[in-house]
């Protein structure tokens, strides 16, 4: 079981493998120190595509690389830039998306072309991030806090099943995933929570995978055995959750950015759903950030073998 993000580049290097980033405008500076780091720890191979001269340029700085570790895409402009990487995993000559120094919203245009995008027919986009709290002891999913504002019923059933997916590939053989309320009752009041039974049932047959899920639970109840313990309330978590399932996109980024402005967490995150990982970091994130999102995205992949 992975328990740091840091557990997370060794997994990578056993494998043997080095996976194919393609990186869409990555001349800014956390996005170059992410892509570099994940050349030198070896698990790496880059393939810029825009903005070459400012990315050659920056690699000349950073002084010799491995042989064959990086390659260049020259782009007329972003879109194109998008166009071309997206294509380049699509068709099997990168492995992983990665946005740089572009609009979100261009990526996303090239990302669900429905001719040549990454989204399978009736699929649904989701984003995952992992926290890394110590105290904790393991790492922790949450979703979705950057894509979908108000998941309907099929939507929440497709963020458990790709929560429980994505745990698995980072070593929990049977995630808990806590389906998240700002209490532990179920209520009209809040139709989802009604919701959450039939959600329970259907992971207790085997719909997700092997995961046990539970809910309402606030956050607390969901983290803390103690709380629990206190509350009087029994839960097959137990106060262990891998993955946290917020009832909406404000729930879910509160909770990110206080835990990841506030808190200083170590965290990565990345989309779901798509034929390939897509790391979508905010251009304000750090190297240190989109270099875990990297690593978490090829986890993923490997998991599948």
């Amino acid at each position: 079981m992975i328990r740091t993000l840091a557990d997370i580049p060794a997994r990578l290097i056993a494998t043997g493998r080095r996976y194919r980033f393609a990186i869409i405008c990555g001349s800014d500076t956390s996005t170059l120190q992410a892509a570099l780091r994940a050349v030198s720890a070896g698990f790496g191979h880059i393939i810029f595509f825009g903005h070459t001269e400012a990315v050659a340029q920056a690699l000349a700085d950073a002084g010799p690389l491995p042989p064959d570790s990086v390659t260049l895409v020259p782009a007329a402009d972003d879109a194109q830039a998008a166009r071309l990487a997206v294509g380049a995993v699509r068709h099997g000559r990168a492995d992983i998306l990665v946005k740089g120094l572009l609009g979100t919203a261009t990526i996303l245009r090239a990302v669900l072309d429905k001719e040549e995008g990454l989204l399978p027919t009736g699929g649904t986009l989701t984003h995952q991030a992992v926290a890394e709290w110590p105290p904790y002891g393991k790492l922790l999913l949450c979703s979705d806090v950057a894509v979908i504002p108000f998941p309907t019923p099929q939507q929440r059933r497709v963020q458990v099943a790709l929560a429980a997916q994505t745990c698995r590939a980072m070593g929990v053989a049977e995630p808990r995933i806590a389906l998240i309320h700002c209490s532990e009752t179920a209520t009209d009041k809040f139709p989802y929570t009604i919701d959450y039974a039939d959600i329970i049932t259907e992971a207790q047959r085997g719909d997700y995978g092997p995961c046990i899920v539970d809910g309402p639970l606030d956050v607390r109840t969901s983290i803390e055995a103690e709380a629990l313990r206190t509350k009087g309330i029994d839960s097959p978590l137990e106060g262990r959750a891998d993955a946290l399932i917020f009832p909406d996109i404000e729930a879910g980024n509160v909770f990110y950015k206080a835990v990841t402005g506030m808190m200083h967490l170590p965290n990565a995150c990345m989309m779901a759903g798509t034929t390939h990982p897509v790391v979508l970091p905010s251009r304000g994130d750090d190297a240190d950030t989109k270099y875990n999102s990297m690593a978490m995205a090829a986890l993923t992949l490997a998991a599948k073998g």
